[in-house]
This record gives C-alpha cells, sequence and structure tokens, in this order.
C-alpha cells in the first residue's frame, strides 16, 4: 500500500482531474441509446473535459462548464455529467477570493432555478429547487473551508520554519559567542604576559581587537533574536563607511591595503552597504590567508544613484579560485545576486588577483 501510495502521490494533478470525466463519458457510452449517444457524448465531452484543467484556471473552467450547461439546457438533454458545474464551482471556492466564489453561486444557482423550471414535474418545483441549492452551497462551503484549511497549514508552516530559524540562530549566537569570548580573553592574557616581545604582543592585541570586532558584529547581526541582548539594535550594520577602519586592521595584520572611495555612499541603503562591506571584507581575508608577506591590497569603491561598482586586486602570485576562495566565494555570489551582481575572480593581466562586481540598486526591493 505505500509503494502504491507513493507512485500515486508522484501523478500530475491532471490526471487525477481526468478520471472524473473519463467516468461520465463511458457512463454515456454504455447507458445511452445508439439514437441519443452523439449528442449526449458530445454535450458530456464539453461539461466534464474542462475539468482536467480546473485546477491551473478555475474561472475560465467553470466558464467553460457553465456554458455547456446553459447548451445542454436549451437542447433540453439532462445528463448525470450536470455534476461536473458542482466540481467547478468547489475548485473557485477553493482557489479564488470571495467574490469570484460568490458570482459563481449566483450563477451555479440561476442554472438551479432553469433546471427546476424546465425539468420540474406539474407542482414538484420547489423540492429539487431546495436540493440543488443545498448542493449548490455545500460546494461553495466545502471549497471555502478546503481554502482557509490550505491557508492555515501554510501559515503553521511558516511559523514552524521561523520559529527553527531563530532556534538556530539562537543556539549559534551562544555558540559562537561564548567562543569568541574566551579567545578574547585568552589573546588579551597572552599579550599581558608577553609586554616585552612587541611583535608578540602586537599581534594577540590585534587577535582579541578582531575577536571584539566579531562578537560587535555577531550581536548586531544575530543578537536582536535574544531578549538578552538590548544593545543589539543600537549599533549599525557596518558599511562603506567601516572599510576605512577594516583595511587600517588588515595593515595591522600585515597586508598594507589602500582604499578608494568614489562617490556620495552616504545616501545608499544600509543593506547595500553591508554587502559591500562583506564582499571586501571577504576579499581582503583570502588574501591575507592566501598570499606570502610582503603582498599590497588596494580597494576601489565607485558609488552612483544606481549602482556600486567593487574592485578588490592585490599583488599577490596567482592561484586557482578554489585555493583563494573555497566555500567564501559561494557566500559572495549570494550576496552579490540579491543586487544582480555577479563576483568575478580570478588572476590580473599585468600579475596579481582581482575581484569584481557591480551592484544594481535599483533591484534592492
Amino acid at each position: 500500500m505505500r509503494t502504491e501510495r507513493r507512485w500515486a502521490s508522484r501523478l500530475p494533478p491532471t490526471v487525477w482531474d481526468s478520471l472524473l470525466p473519463a467516468l461520465l463519458l463511458l457512463n454515456v457510452l454504455t447507458m445511452w441509446a445508439p439514437a441519443e449517444l452523439p449528442v449526449a457524448a458530445a454535450l458530456t465531452v464539453a461539461l466534464a473535459l474542462p475539468l482536467a484543467w480546473r485546477r491551473r484556471a478555475p474561472l475560465t473552467v467553470f466558464g467553460a462548464v457553465a456554458a455547456a450547461a446553459f447548451v445542454q439546457w436549451w437542447a433540453g438533454v439532462q445528463l448525470p455529467a450536470d455534476v461536473a458545474l458542482l466540481v467547478a464551482l468547489y475548485t473557485v471556492a477553493a482557489n479564488s477570493g470571495k467574490r469570484a466564489t460568490l458570482a459563481a453561486v449566483v450563477v451555479a444557482e440561476i442554472g438551479a432555478v432553469l433546471a427546476c423550471l424546465r425539468w420540474a414535474t406539474d407542482g414538484g418545483f420547489l423540492t429539487p429547487f431546495v436540493a440543488l441549492t443545498a448542493m449548490v452551497a455545500a460546494a461553495a462551503a466545502l471549497g471555502r473551508n478546503n481554502r482557509t484549511t490550505r491557508a492555515y497549514l501554510e501559515a503553521a508552516r511558516e511559523r514552524a520554519v521561523a520559529e527553527e530559524r531563530a532556534r538556530i540562530t539562537r543556539e549559534m549566537h551562544d555558540i559562537v559567542t561564548h567562543n569568541l569570548s574566551v579567545m578574547v580573553a585568552l589573546a588579551d592574557a597572552a599579550g599581558y604576559a608577553q609586554p616585552s616581545s612587541g611583535k608578540a604582543a602586537a599581534a594577540m592585541l590585534q587577535v582579541a581587537e578582531t575577536g571584539r570586532q566579531a562578537l560587535t558584529d555577531m550581536r548586531r547581526s544575530l543578537g536582536v533574536l535574544r531578549a538578552d541582548e538590548p544593545d543589539a539594535a543600537r549599533h549599525p550594520l557596518p558599511g562603506i563607511a567601516q572599510l576605512e577602519s577594516l583595511a587600517d586592521q588588515m595593515c595591522a595584520a600585515g597586508l598594507p591595503t589602500e582604499l578608494d572611495l568614489h562617490g556620495d555612499h552616504a545616501q545608499l541603503p544600509a543593506t547595500a552597504q553591508l554587502t559591500v562591506y562583506r564582499l571586501v571584507q571577504e576579499a581582503l581575508t583570502n588574501t591575507l590567508k592566501h598570499t606570502p608577506a610582503g603582498t599590497h591590497a588596494k580597494v576601489r569603491i565607485e558609488c552612483t544613484a544606481e549602482t556600486v561598482t567593487v574592485d578588490v586586486t592585490d599583488t599577490g602570485p596567482p592561484t586557482s579560485a578554489v585555493t583563494r576562495f573555497g566555500n567564501g566565494i559561494t557566500g559572495m555570489r549570494e550576496r552579490a545576486a540579491a543586487y544582480r551582481g555577479t563576483v568575478q575572480a580570478g588572476p590580473l593581466p599585468g600579475g596579481g588577483w582581482g575581484v569584481h562586481t557591480c551592484l544594481d540598486l535599483t533591484a534592492s526591493a
């Protein structure tokens, strides 16, 4: 049974929606007299066949079925395929808004009145009219209930996903913040323990300062999800203005970095500035990790009202992109893609390595 259910779940919805038209047509082919069969079969096809596409275009399908039902009423032929109008009404109610559902109910109710006026026996109008009206109301109510249930389940699923993301974020915040705090404390202790060693003390102080910066960024980015981080919202995320401090950090770490800014960046969106900062940070960090001593880096940012161009170059030896970036290039491409940007990284013609991207600010929305 499980295998059959899995196999059935893989079938497209159109296959299932085609079963009812097939059954209705089979009923006509087997139950009607040969003389009346052509008209009955044609009307059954016109009534039932559109149901195969009812999920894709519920309003169009309902209109087609209603038109076929009117032709059937005008021809004076009663068919089991009339149930197709109720199925189409249910689909409209399950997939469309209140106005469309109300309009479909009115059309179906008009059809019920016309059918009772034409085919009800003398003095027997009320009973079939009440029965058909009940069926119309039931089809519409079931469709609306299905729509409401799906909306509720979708909202519950989105809420569960958001809660799980928040939980993971809090766990990551706690773990990373704790370990960074320990690293900063150890670096401070090592720096105070070796005050006479100038280079070692300077390196330890730089490690501690980098760790503190990482802690600050962590609280800025993730601390808003925690109730015990009240200062997270007071500090803005890093942007282009903080690139100078980033360049100073790189210089202190052994990578002389030149920063060249063009254009007014103060009016750029905060998210775009954060993207630029992270792109430059990732590129400089990889240059620091994968190039020998004596390498110089240059960061050039050009800002306009519609674009931000980022170029990070260095004088290091050429290496493969995998060696330079690893998984970091994936994160850079994801950040740039939010602004329709593509990251180009590779060796430069005159030697060294370059990273280039252009962000389209008009695509930020």
